[in-house]
């Protein structure tokens, strides 16, 4: 696995505790900077994606929510709903990644951790997301 799809997978593990436990989600990162569970360190690019969701977390739910049909924020799986606003801040606040390479970093976070519909839906939806970006930034 690529060393930017482990960060992301690492990124996408740190939105999921956080959610689950009910816990600060730059608190927990921070104590993992501080203190790695790991004998590895988090990867520079987990932390600037988890910093990058952080800084644009309530843009980011305001897209979703918008450009989601039929689906509200809770009601989406837990897994999905960290990938979107992984691929979501990617796609629109990260000129370094494609787009295409956003969309199919979520998908494939997602193919074996959650739904079986999951991976077309963060497909579809990111795809919305990098259709309307110009209208975002």
């Amino acid at each position: 696995m690529p060393a930017r799809s482990k960060a992301r997978k690492r990124a996408l593990e740190l939105l999921f505790e956080a959610e689950q436990r009910g816990l600060d989600l730059g608190d927990l990162l921070e104590a993992r900077v501080a203190a790695p569970t790991t004998q590895h360190p988090l990867p520079g690019y987990t932390v600037e994606v988890v910093r990058g969701v952080l800084d644009r977390w309530d843009d980011i739910d305001e897209v979703l929510t918008t450009y989601s049909h039929g689906w509200s924020l809770e009601r989406m799986p837990s897994v999905d709903r960290a990938a979107l606003r992984i691929g979501t801040w990617e796609i629109v606040w990260n000129d370094l990644v494609p787009d295409a390479v956003a969309i199919a970093e979520a998908v494939a976070l997602v193919q074996g951790m959650s739904t079986d519909e999951s991976p077309r839906f963060v497909n579809g939806l990111l795809a919305r997301v990098a259709e309307i970006k110009p209208t975002l930034v």
